[in-house]
């Protein structure tokens, strides 16, 4: 066996150097989303279930809701719904064969993470 000095060489060379595309991370963050969603959607049925039981319990829920970290919380769950939404649209037009080009699909992905902060904007505004 040859003797190799393994102290001067890095483990891992190809992860200093790879950069991981934008549609890849942008895919990734569609599941992310996906799994926010179903955080929002425990949300709802907590505020609707206080709304069936008692005006106390919903006073409280709606009340955590509309604080201001309620607003947060939910502005991140409009933004990740709209993500997801447009998200899962970019999927339907690759799985029709479309723009599946590296150059269209990147701008794809600007377009989502635009389009998801425009909507959840005008979400928060007009709701």
């Amino acid at each position: 066996m040859a003797d190799v000095n393994r102290g001067n060489r890095p483990l891992s060379p190809h992860l200093q150097v790879y950069r991981m595309p934008l549609p890849a991370i942008t895919s990734i963050l569609i599941r992310i989303t996906g799994i926010a969603c179903y955080g929002l959607a425990v949300l709802v049925v907590a505020w609707l279930l206080a709304a069936a039981s008692s005006e106390r319990a919903f006073d409280i829920v709606d009340g955590i809701l509309t604080s201001f970290l309620g607003d947060l919380v939910m502005f991140g769950a409009a933004w990740a719904l709209w993500y997801h939404m447009l998200g899962r649209l970019r999927h339907v037009i690759w799985d029709l064969g479309y723009a599946v080009e590296i150059p269209i699909a990147e701008k794809m992905s600007i377009a989502m993470l635009a389009g998801a902060t425009v909507l959840a904007l005008f979400t928060a505004i007009v709701v």
